[in-house]
């Protein structure tokens, strides 16, 4: 499934996360590339990972030590609209459910890869919430995956 989210980010110059999701990610990815059993996807990504420039919502985060790291305190909706409308690719949301959240109440995002496991936790950050603004999705493509995983890719249709 690796090597289908690094074709993925070949369309992404930027990847968007929470605080948790940002330090679970920059603790592997970063040097994964460096292992001596990396596979050529985990190459992939780490090296992606490395140059591509990182979104962090956090009211706490220190910047010190981060390479191509913007930290987003606050206004959220005005400093992303502005990242949007920059040039560049696309900006992926890697995990970050309340973020993703945030972002779909703002109608900050235009589609969705979903991806479903077969796997049932019990508990967790659901994705949709209660959210004032509907959208309409389309869905444009799906990807099985050998272990029964499932990726659905939706475009924002129109806003209800």
């Amino acid at each position: 499934n690796l090597a289908f989210v690094c074709k993925l980010t070949e369309e992404a110059d930027a990847a968007l996360f929470g605080r948790v999701s940002h330090k679970l990610l920059d603790d592997y990815w970063p040097n994964a590339k460096d292992r001596a059993n990396a596979t050529n996807a985990e190459i992939a990504f780490s090296n992606w990972y490395n140059n591509t420039t990182k979104i962090v919502f956090s009211k706490t985060l220190s910047p010190e030590n981060l390479v191509n790291t913007i930290i987003i305190r606050e206004n959220i909706a005005s400093e992303m609209s502005k990242i949007k409308e920059g040039s560049g690719k696309d900006i992926l949301i890697f995990g970050s459910p309340s973020i993703s959240q945030i972002l779909m109440e703002l109608d900050l995002i235009d589609s969705y890869w979903i991806f479903i496991n077969p796997i049932i936790f019990g508990k967790g950050v659901p994705l949709f919430t209660e959210q004032t603004n509907k959208s309409k999705l389309k869905l444009l493509a799906t990807k099985p995956f050998a272990n029964g995983e499932f990726a659905l890719n939706y475009v924002v249709e129109n806003r209800l």
